[in-house]
Order: C-alpha cells, then sequence, then structure tokens
C-alpha cells in the first residue's frame, strides 16, 4: 500500500524539497500552507507530475483553534482521495525564523516562535493522534543551532531545544502503537528561512561554511532525501533520535 506524509508548511523551503523528495521515493504526500496557495498549487503538480497523488490543505500552525476544524478536513480529504481514514507520516515542518538579540527581542516575537515550533507542533500531534496510522511516522525540525550558539537566535534555539525533548516524550508514548518520533536538525540551509540570512549575506553564507567540515552551507535537497529515507522501512528501528543534518558544522 502507498505510503501517504503529511508535510506542513510545504509550500516552499524545507517543507517543498521534503514533500517532492516522498514523492520521488513513490509516497503520496498531503502538504499544507498557511497562505500562499499559488506556490502549494505549484508543489500540488510537481508532485502529480512524478505519477504521485497529492493534494493541498491551509492550515496555520499558530491557530490551534483552528485545528478541530482541519482534522475534518484532513479525515474527508483522506476519504475521498485515498479511501482511508488515516495517514503515514507527520512531518512536523512549518515554522519561521526571528534574528533579534537578546537584548532585542520583543515578547511578540518570543511568543510567536514557541506558540509555532512548540505548541503548535505539540498540540497538532495531540489532534492527529487518531489520524496516524500504527506503525507510522513523526518527523520534528529541529536546528543545528541548539548545538552550536549563533548570536541572535537565542529564542528560536530555545524553541527548537524544546521540541527536541518533546520528540523523546513522543517516541515514548507512541512507541506502543509502533510509532517511531524522531527530531531532524538541519545546519545552515540556503533558504528565505530568517529573511534568507544564510543564502542572501554572503558574508554570513562564508562564516557557517567556514565552520562545516564538508566546506560550505546546505541546500534544500541535503535535507528532503533524508528526511523521505528516514520515513523508509528499512529505518523502522529508530526513535526518539535528533539527527543533524549539517555537513559536519562545528566539529
Amino acid at each position: 500500500m502507498t505510503s501517504i506524509s503529511l508535510v506542513t508548511g510545504a509550500n516552499r523551503g524545507l517543507g517543498r524539497n521534503t514533500a517532492i523528495s516522498i514523492a520521488r521515493l513513490g509516497g503520496d504526500v498531503i502538504i499544507t500552507y498557511r497562505g500562499n496557495d499559488v506556490q502549494a498549487r505549484e508543489v500540488v503538480a510537481e508532485i502529480e507530475a512524478l505519477g504521485r497523488r497529492a493534494i493541498a490543505l491551509q492550515l496555520d500552525i499558530a491557530r490551534i483553534d483552528s485545528f478541530p476544524v482541519f482534522a475534518d478536513t484532513l479525515r474527508a480529504a483522506l476519504l475521498q482521495t485515498w479511501d482511508r481514514d488515516t495517514f503515514d507520516h507527520l512531518i512536523n515542518n512549518a515554522g519561521h525564523g526571528e534574528f533579534a538579540m537578546i537584548g532585542e527581542t520583543t515578547e511578540s516575537q518570543f511568543d510567536g516562535l514557541f506558540d509555532v515550533h512548540v505548541k503548535g507542533v505539540f498540540f497538532l500531534v495531540q489532534t492527529l493522534l487518531p489520524l496516524i496510522a500504527d506503525g507510522g511516522r513523526i518527523v520534528n525540525f529541529s536546528s543545528g543551532l541548539t548545538r552550536v550558539s549563533y548570536p541572535g537566535f537565542s529564542a528560536y534555539a530555545a524553541a527548537k531545544g524544546a521540541i527536541e525533548i518533546l520528540t523523546v516524550y513522543m517516541a515514548r508514548e507512541l512507541g506502543s502503537r509502533g510509532i517511531t518520533v524522531n527530531t531532524v536538525a538541519p545546519g545552515a540551509i540556503e533558504t528565505d528561512f530568517g529573511g534568507g540570512l544564510v543564502r542572501d549575506n554572503a558574508d554570513v553564507n562564508a562564516q557557517f561554511a567556514g565552520m562545516t567540515a564538508l566546506g560550505r552551507v546546505g541546500v534544500p535537497d541535503d535535507i528532503g532525501p533524508m528526511v523521505a529515507g528516514l520515513l523508509g522501512h528499512d529505518n523502522r528501528w529508530v526513535t526518539a533520535q535528533r539527527i543533524e543534518v549539517s555537513g559536519g558544522q562545528v566539529i
């Protein structure tokens, strides 16, 4: 039976790359997007061009009150498109970055990061548990910044640190259902994260490249295929792990 993966925030960046990488390995994909439906439709079309089925659903991870309606919409979509009442993999990718020193970080910035990266992930998993198939997979996105500090990312890194601990607890509590839960922690990647800080700022790009054993910063194609591979049957015995994908950043 073909697997069905739900990737949040998959209209762009690492989420987009992950969704397409899953399709290349033969999986069907449900992508979510917060506001850019044009981008979402483009991703769906690209997945369909690979011969896989895909749909796009709107979801704002910061709007926990919208999760029950989202679950109902998802349930109906699963039945209509796949004639199933469950899906197999949940990839919690959706998020954003804030670059601000501790002295300048606002309460709104701090709360926004934790609402999306921690609270939103916690309650989305809680809401979707009845729809995740036994023996399924959950992958939470963290960051290399939980292991290596870089001034200006304190609140973001703290939120990702919380997700790493939450991953361990999810793995313990969901293990009885055969569901594995892992964290993937990318290093510096050329995307629009943080306003394109690594991609567009040559000095920052060079700094991170100089910290990395493989001599460059990452690109989305370094991350998406790894996540897609982690979902496979061959990795069924991997759970509660933080897997850093950084090219050897500061080792």
